[in-house]
């Protein structure tokens, strides 16, 4: 389960690191938008935003799913053995035979 977690939790840090990275490209692109290839840089800023988004709402399934996941693990409760008194002892050996 912890291995599990960790895994999530890596997963977790990559996309929040591609989703700010993505923002970065796509503020960039808008200070871009109004250049010689501002249709260029239109279509790839609807690409990013696109993606973005994507990432995003995956991003929050995930999380979602990984809180259901941590919440469904399951107590048992500890039990303790007694030896088998003489009596119980015969009866034991009387229903093996």
């Amino acid at each position: 389960m912890g291995a599990e977690l960790a895994a999530a939790r890596a997963k977790a840090s990559a996309r929040e690191a591609l989703i700010g990275h993505l923002k970065l490209q796509i503020a960039k692109l808008r200070r871009e938008q109004y250049g010689p290839s501002a249709e260029r840089s239109r279509r790839l800023l609807d690409q990013l935003e696109l993606q973005l988004e994507e990432l995003e709402a995956t991003a929050s399934e995930v999380d979602l799913a990984a809180e259901a996941a941590a919440t469904r693990t399951t107590s048992v409760t500890a039990f303790e053995l007694r030896a088998q008194t003489a009596s119980e002892e015969a009866v034991s050996r009387a229903s093996d035979t």
